[in-house]
């Protein structure tokens, strides 16, 4: 029998998400049976200590590792359902990703960069600078359009990330520790960038996170201990 579908209104759910690992003789368990949803706009923190398996679950969510059982469903789609290649499109077109590193492209400019998601999309290359340069408008970096990386200080590059994450306006984004490499000030500044943008766009935001004061920004705030998913 097929496992029953997940709620369709969620843009993302998972039920029954475990993932382990074999050493030697042994099986190490990373994840138990985790379940999860959220919902247009909503954002959630999960915190946890180092190790606590975070980043898995964060790779597992957005179907770049795959469980040892259960099921993730992405806008509707179930995640192991599809092959490498539509996988691939549904990441595209409904989920962006930030990481505590950026992750830009050195030889791109911020213009180029944001434009990425677009251009891959199949989008016309007008459409697409079009929509990227007043995406970076918004977070603030219309004067910066045509700088690379490294021209560009830690809290631009991070904007530019936003931004690429948010081109394709996809559903949902995870952000991986977004906040980890900056100073206080720049980091709360970012801070207040992201929960202005879920908030305007009606985007959910999943967040991996450290940082206190962030998590507390949060809808929910979930902490990851032991393998098990439990509300703080």
């Amino acid at each position: 029998m097929s496992e029953p579908r997940m709620n369709d209104k969620a843009v993302l759910s998972c039920r029954n998400l475990g993932k382990s690992y074999e050493e030697g003789p042994e099986s190490v368990v990373v994840l138990h049976n985790l379940q999860l949803e959220l919902y247009a706009g909503e954002r959630v923190a999960i915190v946890g200590t180092s190790g606590s398996g975070k980043s898995t679950l964060l790779n597992l969510l957005g179907g770049l590792d795959t469980p040892t059982h259960g099921s993730v469903w992405l806008a509707g789609q179930e995640l192991s359902a599809l092959n490498e290649r539509d996988r691939g499109l549904l990441r595209n077109r409904s989920l962006g990703f930030v990481y505590q590193f950026h992750h830009l492209l050195a030889e791109f400019t911020a213009l180029e960069n944001v434009c990425m998601p677009l251009l891959i999309g199949k989008a016309p290359i007008a459409e697409a600078k079009a929509r990227a340069s007043a995406l970076l408008e918004r977070v603030g970096l219309g004067h910066r359009l045509s700088h690379k990386p490294a021209e560009l200080s830690g809290g631009e590059r991070q904007r530019v990330a936003i931004a690429r994450a948010l081109v394709n306006r996809p559903g949902l984004v995870m952000l991986d520790e977004p906040t980890g490499n900056l100073d206080q000030h720049t980091a709360q500044g970012i801070q207040e960038l992201m929960l202005e943008l879920s908030q305007s766009l009606n985007t959910a935001f999943l967040v991996v996170t450290h940082d206190q004061a962030l998590a507390r920004q949060m809808d929910r705030t979930l902490t990851l201990d032991e393998g098990h998913l439990v509300p703080l």
